[in-house]
């Protein structure tokens, strides 16, 4: 490999790993409006809600899918032990907690 594209191909490299290794967002250390308005901005969220626990939470049924219903989800977070945050897609039959 010639030195130049040895150096791109490594800096692709670097580039691609920071970014896989970015963490989720963490609604629990949030206080309620915030991860209120973060679920809102994004759309549909896979984000940590405990420090051992992560759910994919969606501002609306439009994220889900077109078979599936939405329940709400509420969260801990750092000023509400329980903060309606968003909603969760579930199957109909599906309980989701």
């Amino acid at each position: 490999m010639q030195p130049i594209a040895r150096k791109v191909f490594i800096a692709a490299l670097v580039i691609l790993s920071a970014g896989a290794a970015q963490a989720r967002p963490s609604l629990y250390t949030m206080t309620c409006s915030e991860a209120q308005a973060f679920i809102q901005s994004k759309g549909a969220v896979v984000a940590d809600t405990g420090p051992q626990t992560s759910a994919r939470i969606v501002a609306n049924g439009s994220y889900c899918d077109r078979m599936q219903i939405t329940k709400v989800f509420f969260g801990k977070t750092r000023d509400n032990p329980q903060c309606r945050i968003g909603f969760r897609c579930a199957n109909d039959q599906m309980s989701v907690e």
